[in-house]
């Protein structure tokens, strides 16, 4: 990009810093703000400083919110004695969409990765083993089906067998390396019904 004029250079150079954004995309969507309005630019600009204000981790299942608790954990009608661990934000929303799931959530923003260097401490484990003692019995672990994934949840199952908690794991309806976001509700029902006990 050494051939663009240096502020749109570093406009794509912030795309860029973006989960899945390559340096194609990175253009694409600097031309698009470049060809919006002044107004519209500013209204992006500003939507970014807001979720970066305004959002922030929930204190019970460290879910987004932008309320004091979010929405599920507001919620009397959700069963308060299971609890669904998800690796981030993204699998509640896809968990949600099936409308079939009526517990609590809780957000680990990560899977165990060595390779990475992320441990357990890097986690919201402690979170979770803070929320024990308010009658959970159940947890099933909706890690995605991946190496890390897995190990994040035989983690999580040895941790809880002290409590007497049933840990129980999503059925396969999800394929092996797959994500939650992009699961269908169909396979994502079909994997909250069949999930099993984690041994």
């Amino acid at each position: 990009m050494a051939d663009y004029i240096q502020p749109l250079q570093t406009l794509c150079e912030q795309f860029q810093r973006l989960s899945g954004i390559g340096r194609k995309t990175a253009l694409r969507l600097a031309f698009s703000v470049l060809e919006s309005s002044e107004e519209d630019a500013a209204a992006f600009a500003q939507a970014i400083l807001d979720a970066k204000q305004k959002i922030h981790l929930c204190p019970i299942c460290q879910n987004l919110t932008d309320r004091e608790i979010c929405t599920v954990c507001d919620d009397d009608r959700r069963d308060p004695t299971t609890v669904c661990v998800v690796e981030d934000p993204r699998a509640v929303l896809a968990l949600e969409k099936v409308k079939e799931y009526r517990g609590r959530y809780h957000v680990l923003h990560g899977v165990i990765s060595p390779m990475n260097g992320v441990g357990p401490d890097q986690l919201k484990i402690k979170e979770l083993l803070d929320r024990l003692n308010d009658g959970v019995t159940e947890v099933i672990v909706a890690t995605n089906p991946t190496v890390e994934g897995e190990a994040t949840a035989m983690y999580i199952a040895r941790l809880l067998s002290p409590f007497g908690i049933k840990v129980t794991r999503l059925a396969y309806g999800i394929p092996m390396g797959g994500d939650l976001e992009f699961a269908d509700e169909i396979t994502l029902y079909r994997a909250l019904e069949g999930r099993r006990t984690v041994e």
